[in-house]
């Protein structure tokens, strides 16, 4: 196969006119060959669903708390309005725009109905709401993606592009299949050489994208479409590059594209948080031998970055970068050599949904840094304190900044990081490196987060890139 299957964020897709003419189109006609996955408009499914970042309800978390109709009904005609107000800010004809519109007004007022269907049914004793939340979620996720997709294609058409929105959400399907059966018959009949799928980035099947992967979803859609129809390459379009630090952090100029990597280093990227792609995606394409790509959407003639299977050809640091986390200690001074203890701290982590970025140990002390809120750490903490009430348990707010590279033989990151942040009068609260020589982690106060990432950068890459890049959007 020649074809490529390319996947567009949701800020990407809110500046969808102006990637027209520059990624969909090649001087100015249709450039076939390719499969677009999309995600929803920016912002449409923290409306959906709940704010990524600062917790605030949506349309789901509204339902699943509601004590009275108003405050869910409310969140989704606030949603449908946002989801107009996208569509029109990148339709540029009266009839496309109103087409979207209708569309917009039949998904919601679909979904609205199912909701209102939903919680009659379960006023009887027999069925309970929290049996079929993940369904309700699904359903919610699925309205963004389809209103995106179906836009993209009205555009494209309107440019005289053969587009074909390919909707893998099941809306009104009666059939509960596999995610694998449900990109086979939605990608059947369909010519590469002469049309152009935008597929939803959302995909309803029987494993339960939502269930697996949450808002990771999209990517799992993107990599398994990739890997089913041997896709000679996977794309994915930010809106910026892919380099060695946050140009934020160390400056534009001092910052260097990475060009080439594997997926050992975006495994690395994905634990602190800065996906290049979602590991269980990434583990399917690396499986299926699909290099993926990572470019920068608003600059179509730059390769971007490529990650595959390839070694490097020399030791060298590719990236510094950070994450703030919690430091959850817990000594116990009968810890010594009783075993137990890993597996219900283990527990608890897992049971509170908190996700463990490191771990440290030694005779009587257990730490595990995390990503996480204080309030999970408070449940954490409460457990555990039950469970061993003569332990002491402390959780502390720390930065993890960690050095990453293929291939770091040889290059003493351990003891010249070390070096580099004393020079830079920092002194870490613990340091670690690994045998698989993949990255060095360095720990420090929060507030020094920046500057760990500044002196460490400054020590393994030369002041001033020769591969100037676009900062982040």
């Amino acid at each position: 196969m020649t074809h490529t299957v390319e996947k567009i964020g949701g800020t990407s897709m809110s500046r969808l006119d102006e990637l027209r003419d520059t990624l969909f189109l090649r001087n100015g006609k249709a450039d076939y060959g390719r499969v677009f996955v999309v995600s929803a408009f920016g912002g449409i499914t923290n409306l959906l669903l709940e704010h990524k970042k600062s917790g605030d309800a949506g349309v789901y978390a509204a339902f699943a708390n509601a004590d009275d109709d108003h405050g869910w009904h409310e969140a989704l005609t606030r949603t449908a309005q946002a989801m107009i107000e996208a569509h029109t800010a990148v339709l540029d004809h009266s009839a496309d725009i109103a087409q979207a519109t209708t569309f917009v007004q039949d998904r919601i007022e679909g979904a609205r109905n199912c909701l209102i269907d939903l919680q009659r049914l379960c006023s009887y004793g027999h069925f309970q709401l929290t049996a079929h939340l993940m369904q309700v979620r699904e359903l919610l996720s699925g309205l963004g993606e389809a209103h995106s997709a179906y836009v993209a294609a009205l555009m494209l058409q309107r440019a005289g592009v053969n587009a074909r929105c390919v909707d893998l959400s099941g809306w009104r399907d009666e059939g509960d299949v596999t995610l694998e059966t449900r990109i086979a018959n939605a990608m059947d009949g369909i010519d590469l050489a002469s049309e152009m799928p935008i597929v939803t980035g959302y995909a309803q099947c029987s494993e339960g994208l939502m269930r697996g992967y949450d808002r990771g979803y999209s990517e799992v859609t993107f990599s398994q479409l990739a890997a089913q129809t041997g896709a000679r390459e996977a794309i994915i379009h930010k809106e910026f590059h892919l380099s060695s630090a946050d140009p934020n952090v160390v400056g534009q100029d001092a910052v260097r594209k990475l060009g080439h990597t594997n997926y050992d280093v975006a495994d690395q990227m994905a634990n602190l948080g800065m996906e290049a792609i979602h590991p269980s995606a990434a583990k399917t394409l690396r499986r299926a031998g699909v290099p993926l790509r990572v470019a920068n959407a608003f600059e179509p003639d730059d390769p971007g970055t490529v990650i595959d299977e390839a070694p490097a050809d020399k030791p060298a640091v590719e990236m510094v970068t950070g994450l703030d986390i919690i430091a959850f200690e817990v000594f116990e001074q009968d810890m010594v050599g009783v075993k137990g203890y890993d597996a219900a701290i283990l527990d608890a982590l897992t049971r509170h949904n908190v996700r463990i970025v490191a771990k440290v140990s030694n005779a009587n002390t257990i730490t595990h840094y995390v990503d996480g809120s204080l309030k999970s750490m408070r449940r954490v903490e409460a457990d555990l304190a039950a469970k061993y009430p003569q332990a002491e348990i402390v959780a502390r707010k720390l930065a993890l900044v960690s050095v990453i590279g293929r291939d770091l033989n040889g290059l003493n990151v351990l003891s010249r990081g070390l070096v580099a942040l004393a020079e830079a009068g920092l002194d870490p609260t613990g340091a670690a490196h690994g045998p698989r020589n993949v990255d060095t982690q360095f720990i420090v106060e929060r507030d020094v987060r920046d500057q760990a990432i500044q002196a460490l950068h400054g020590t393994f890459f030369e002041a001033e890139s020769s591969d100037p890049i676009s900062l982040a959007a």
